[in-house]
């Protein structure tokens, strides 16, 4: 399983992609930015890009040759997805810590990078993969339909979150009015959103093997 992992990191990743999120996070000093777009980055570039580089590698047929067997496949790609969402989320985090510095007093329009805002991206992600991974181990090559799904779902969730937001003005003083200073509430919110992403991200990974279980390698 380590071993797994391992080899995707360092032969299937390209090294950009794990720059990438420091890269993209630094967005997140943008004042009163739509902070949403920074861990979406994620699903519009790395994941394609990493899949597509899987493929022409062709490391299905390399992976399946090795003395593993397809549970351990699944288990190490989807530790390499989680590797690589939580490197964009953490990165994002240290940045928006860093703006709250910089602008205490600035008025926000879309969702401020409280901890609250964190547990919906977390729920983003869990939507992405809940998504990307049972459909791409349809076949654990094709990733085009899987992309779009998850890619669909995830803005879905960021573009109807933030309009609420927006909209509502309970929903506002939560994420950006009184309720951004309260430690207790932005902390239960975060608390559900990581919960929210390990459920999903483990209900993903066991309709992954079990489809995967039943994929004809040639």
């Amino acid at each position: 399983m380590y071993n797994l992992v391992m080899k995707d990191l360092k032969l299937g990743v390209n090294p950009m992609f794990l720059l990438f999120p420091f890269l993209m996070g630094a967005l997140m000093l943008v004042p009163g930015w739509l902070y949403f777009l920074v861990p979406l980055y994620f699903c519009w570039i790395t994941i394609p890009n990493t899949f597509n580089g899987f493929r022409s590698q062709n490391d299905l047929m390399f992976t399946t040759m090795m003395p593993v067997t397809k549970k351990d496949i699944v288990k190490a790609r989807v530790a390499v997805i989680v590797i690589l969402e939580l490197l964009h989320l953490v990165t994002a985090m240290i940045y928006g810590m860093i703006t709250l510095r910089l602008y205490p007093n600035l008025t926000y329009y879309f969702f401020a990078p409280h901890l609250g805002f964190w547990g919906l991206c977390f729920v983003m992600f869990a939507i992405f993969n809940i998504f990307f991974i049972p459909m791409y181990y349809k076949t654990a090559y094709k990733f085009g339909k899987a992309g779009i799904a998850s890619i669909t779902g995830a803005m879905l969730f960021a573009g109807v979150t933030q309009w609420i937001g927006i909209q509502s003005p309970f929903v506002y003083n939560i994420f950006n009015g009184s309720g951004a200073n309260n430690t207790g509430l932005q902390l239960s919110i975060l608390i559900v959103g990581i919960v929210v992403f390990i459920a999903f991200t483990l209900i993903a990974y066991r309709i992954a093997v079990r489809r995967f279980l039943k994929v004809e390698i040639l």
